[in-house]
């Protein structure tokens, strides 16, 4: 969800072997290409607890055709991540003490950029025996600044000893994380046309976690140079003793849409089947059986099958306790 760099223009060499793909290995490509990534930008660096730090960075343009990443902790290899992972908690570090970071893309023929500039953290004080969580932030606002951008604020949570961080989530994933002092924050990179569900978490230095806050939902407008919206709207998932309704707006593709890709707690289940169609923009419905125990908690959401043979962008997500 961070702010991605702009492309660069790939080498002559392998742009002409990209083109002889069809033909000939990848491999034989990537050996052909010397030039190596830019360094990786956008680095942060913010102290999760007494113990961690949570390390972040912008994610390579695609034409820098990154395979993965590496961290350093005062020139030391920490952790060495594959391409789609620019975020990772550094653990088991010592209260109230500076720390540095930086990190390096490579791509598939082993290139390596050269270091980002360093982010320094400082963790704070260790809590003895604190096992109280912060309160949930009580409210949460949300607006779209534009087809890829959100800013979202939240009221500050409350603890014992001290908030040390706030943590976004999408869904189940958490995408973002920012200092105690912070309220709120613009998430960028995302989908056009696209319904989004937010919550915050605030963290103290024990590493204890709130509850959610409360979630903010947001979508993001449509990108006029990308055609209509994707996502189904409208999406409501509704309990019932042993069953789960389902009800959405069909996105307006032009053309009826037979499948749907359902997401349960974060996770591909199922494929929703129509003979005929939802017709563009028009409704759909599908209840789904539901055998385990009543109060278990679902989040689901899902995509449309797009004519083009793609998946389109999610729905928003919904929650819901299964009943007894």
């Amino acid at each position: 969800m961070r702010r991605t760099a702009p492309s660069r223009p790939r080498p002559a060499a392998l742009a002409r072997c990209l083109a002889l793909a069809a033909l000939t290995a990848l491999t034989a490509c990537a050996s052909g290409d010397t030039e190596p990534p830019r360094a990786p930008a956008g680095l942060t660096a913010q102290a999760g607890s007494a113990t961690s730090v949570h390390v972040m960075w912008a994610a390579a343009a695609p034409a820098d055709g990154v395979t993965g990443y590496q961290v350093f902790q005062a020139g030391q290899l920490v952790r060495d991540l594959p391409a789609e992972k620019t975020m990772v908690d550094i653990t088991d570090l010592a209260p109230r003490t500076p720390y540095d970071f930086t990190v390096r893309a490579r791509d598939a023929a082993g290139n390596r950029s050269p270091l980002s500039a360093p982010a320094r953290a400082t963790t704070p004080a260790a809590r003895a025996e604190d096992r109280q969580p912060p309160t949930a932030p009580p409210t949460g606002t949300g607006s779209a600044l534009g087809p890829r951008t959100v800013r979202l604020v939240w009221a500050a949570a409350a603890d014992d000893t001290g908030v040390t961080a706030y943590d976004i989530h999408q869904g189940d994933v958490r995408i973002h994380t920012v200092g105690p002092g912070e309220t709120s924050t613009t998430l960028e990179g995302l989908q056009p046309g696209t319904a989004y569900s937010f919550t915050v978490r605030a963290r103290d230095g024990a590493d204890n976690s709130s509850p959610d806050g409360p979630p903010v939902s947001v979508t993001t407008p449509a990108d006029p140079a990308q055609g209509p919206g994707t996502a189904p709207a409208a999406f409501t998932a509704t309990a019932s003793p042993g069953a789960v309704d389902l009800s959405w707006t069909a996105p307006d593709t032009g053309r009826a849409t037979t499948e749907y890709q359902l997401y349960v707690n974060g996770q591909p289940v199922t494929v929703i089947q129509f003979g005929a169609g939802a017709k563009p923009g028009g409704p759909a419905t599908h209840r789904l059986t539901a055998t385990e125990p009543p109060g278990t908690a679902w989040t689901l959401k899902l995509r449309a099958r797009l004519p083009d043979g793609n998946w389109g962008a999610f729905s928003a997500e919904r929650r819901v306790v299964l009943a007894g």
